[in-house]
C-alpha cells in the first residue's frame, strides 16, 4: 500500500507519469489477463487517453514486456519535475543508434505533452540516417509536440509545455549521443 509498481503506473495511464514513456520507447508490451484467457497488447496500444486504458471488464495487467536491448542503442531520460507531487511537467525518454556519425536507430517517447505518453515519431523520422550532432538533434527536437493536442494547467502553458518538449527531447537525444 506505501509502494508503486511500474506495471501500476502503466495501468493508472496518468500523462504525466514517467513509466509509460520510457516503456514507450522501449517498444514494451502488457500482457493482460482474464478468466478467459490472456492477450498481450503493444503499449502504445494499451494507453487511449489520460487515465484510460484498452483493458477490458474483468483483465489485469500480469506483465510488462520489454525487449532485450539492440547493442549499440544507448537510452537517457530527461524530465522537469512538479516539485510537490515529482510527476513530469514534461519528459522525453530516448534510445539512440549511432553508426558511423549518423543515427542507426531511434525511439523518442515524451510524456507530461499530451492526454497521454506518445511516441514523437515526427522527431525519429527527422533524424531517421542523417547526422547525430547537436544542430540535427535541436532541430528534429522542434518537432517533439506536433500532433499532440498540448496540455495547459496550472503548472505549466500549453506554448510552455511544448517549448519544454522540444527542450527536453534534446537534451535526451545529446545524453544518449555520448554514450553511445
Amino acid at each position: 500500500r506505501n509502494r508503486g509498481t511500474s506495471g501500476g503506473s502503466v495501468a493508472h495511464a496518468d500523462p504525466a507519469a514517467d513509466y509509460p514513456a520510457a516503456l514507450l520507447a522501449l517498444e514494451a508490451q502488457v500482457k493482460l489477463a482474464s478468466a478467459t484467457g490472456e492477450r498481450v497488447v503493444a503499449l502504445d496500444e494499451f494507453l487511449v487517453d489520460a487515465l484510460t486504458t484498452s483493458l477490458e471488464d474483468g483483465e489485469i495487467l500480469t506483465e510488462v514486456h520489454v525487449p532485450v536491448e539492440q547493442a549499440g542503442v544507448a537510452t537517457a531520460y530527461r524530465t522537469l519535475i512538479q516539485p510537490a507531487s515529482g510527476f513530469a511537467i514534461v519528459g522525453a525518454a530516448v534510445r539512440l543508434g549511432v553508426t558511423n556519425g549518423n543515427v542507426s536507430f531511434v525511439r523518442v517517447a515524451l510524456t507530461g505533452v499530451g492526454s497521454k505518453p506518445y511516441r514523437a515519431s515526427a522527431v525519429e523520422q527527422a533524424l531517421d540516417g542523417g547526422p547525430a550532432n547537436a544542430e540535427a538533434f535541436a532541430a528534429a527536437a522542434a518537432h517533439a509536440a506536433e500532433g499532440v493536442d498540448v496540455l495547459s494547467d496550472i503548472h505549466a502553458s500549453a506554448a510552455y509545455r511544448a517549448s519544454l518538449a522540444a527542450v527536453q527531447t534534446r537534451r535526451a537525444l545529446e545524453d544518449a549521443a555520448g554514450s553511445a
